[in-house]
């Protein structure tokens, strides 16, 4: 339902433009604003979730998200809408973290491959289902009311969401037993919590709003002061003997460190393609909404079986199967820079970006979730949930500053050229930043065959 909700607005933005009248500049807060507030509770929340219950706390974030999806669906103007967003990025960040903690705490080895992969398979599902659905409710309900759909959709699948959770999740869903213990409130590391979601916010704020002030960027180095005063916080809270909300103990791991990393840089890069092709074709090309849904159908499939594919073998051959597949996304990217100057200057249909975009899905689902397995495999269970929190953390702080800075390119080139020569220039800075992912992905799998000659 999240990720749905993302892949929705990105068709959805053109009709959320002519039914709320919304600058450029609301636009990007609709976009970034769901993951700026994503990003600042999702440690918390993982933590929160290792102590009293992944379960509870889950349903919780499912709630909050359901509620703040009929405010978006109502919202009279963008201001509403952005804070609608905002509270559906809270409740995106509640429930999050629990779903990647409950595979940590009920899979192991290979099983747990597998579940990440059937993980992944669902997030295809929901990519590939997100842009025509938007499309089909854009269509039937026109700009006025369409994108009202694409939100108020969301209330069903809470509320099915909820049932399900209910039935299925083990119990106690809620346990205040370790806080019942000496110094069990203190694990949920309240200084530590705002510490880390201070530096957060003033890391991602100037990149979402930075047309307030040229002083705003200031805030990027008091956030990296918030996030050494929160490291130094985490090392004084073990020290005296206190569990604190992150074990900087997982940094040391070369597996989780590294995967981390990879992931940030594939987030920075790899989310704006999907809301730069969306804007293209229905702005620059004249394709509905519902058209421009259908344009990433393949990808999003082909994702999904990737995804399937690789949770099977990422137990036999590691990061080479996350190696593949930023070879095949970046393959697929730079394919699609090619159809749409062949489109601009040659007049080849458009539509052939289902192919390139295909394989640009493949390459995703053979890189994110076999990832997350490698860089969660040697973690303890009892930070299951909030170094899982720390790692999409990265991919929030990536898919924000990704979208901010990727779109601000297009749009600040776009007055002064073709829509086509704005958004190839986006698109190889984006395959830029991935090449970044694929230096770090080698360095990591050059690190783990030293570990196993020695």
């Amino acid at each position: 339902m999240s990720l749905m909700s993302v892949s929705v607005v990105n068709v959805a933005l053109p009709a959320m433009q002519i039914g709320l009248d919304a600058s450029h500049s609301d636009l990007q807060w609709i976009l970034s604003g769901y993951a700026l507030t994503f990003g600042v509770v999702l440690v918390s929340a993982g933590r929160a979730g290792d102590l009293m219950g992944r379960g509870g706390f889950f349903m919780l974030g499912v709630g909050i998200f359901t509620l703040s999806s009929i405010a978006a669906g109502f919202a009279p103007d963008a201001h509403s809408l952005n804070l609608a967003r905002f509270a559906q990025g809270v409740g995106s960040g509640f429930l999050n973290p629990q779903g990647v903690g409950m595979i940590q705490q009920y899979f192991k080895g290979p099983e747990r491959g597998r579940a990440f992969g059937l993980f992944g398979t669902t997030v295809g599902v929901s990519v590939a289902i997100g842009p025509v659905l938007g499309g089909l409710l854009i269509k039937l309900g026109g700009p006025e009311l369409g994108w009202r759909f694409t939100f108020l959709i969301n209330v069903p699948v809470g509320l099915l969401t909820l049932y399900l959770a209910w039935r299925w999740f083990p119990r106690p869903l809620i346990s205040f037993a370790e806080l019942k213990k000496p110094h069990g409130f203190s694990s949920l590391d309240p200084i530590g919590a705002l510490l880390l979601g201070a530096g957060v916010l003033s890391v991602l704020f100037p990149f979402v709003e930075s047309q307030i002030s040229p002083y705003i960027w200031l805030l990027i180095p008091l956030g990296l002061l918030l996030f050494y005063l929160w490291v130094q916080w985490e090392a004084w809270y073990t020290k005296k003997g206190y569990s604190p909300m992150v074990d900087l103990a997982i940094f040391s791991i070369p597996s989780y460190r590294n995967g981390s990393l990879i992931m940030a840089l594939y987030f920075l890069g790899m989310t704006s393609v999907w809301v730069l092709i969306p804007i293209y074709v229905q702005q620059a090309i004249g394709l509905s909404a519902f058209e421009a849904g259908f344009i990433g159908i393949p990808s999003a499939l082909l994702s999904a079986t990737a995804s399937h594919w690789a949770g099977k073998r990422i137990s036999q051959y590691g990061r080479k199967v996350v190696i593949g597949g930023l070879c095949m996304a970046m393959f697929g990217l730079a394919l699609s820079v090619v159809v749409i100057l062949l489109h601009q200057y040659a007049g080849i249909s458009i539509w052939w970006l289902l192919g390139s975009l295909g394989l640009f899905g493949l390459g995703q689902g053979s890189s994110i979730s076999p990832n997350q397995a490698l860089t969660l495999a040697e973690v303890p269970l009892n930070y299951a949930g909030s170094s899982g929190a720390i790692m999409q953390t990265g991919q929030r702080i990536g898919t924000s500053v990704g979208i901010a800075v990727i779109t601000a390119l297009v749009f600040g080139i776009q007055p002064y050229t073709s829509w086509t020569t704005a958004v190839t220039i986006g698109f190889i800075a984006i395959l830029f930043i991935m090449s970044l992912a694929l230096w770090m992905a080698f360095k990591d799998l050059q690190q783990r065959q030293r570990q196993r000659q020695q």
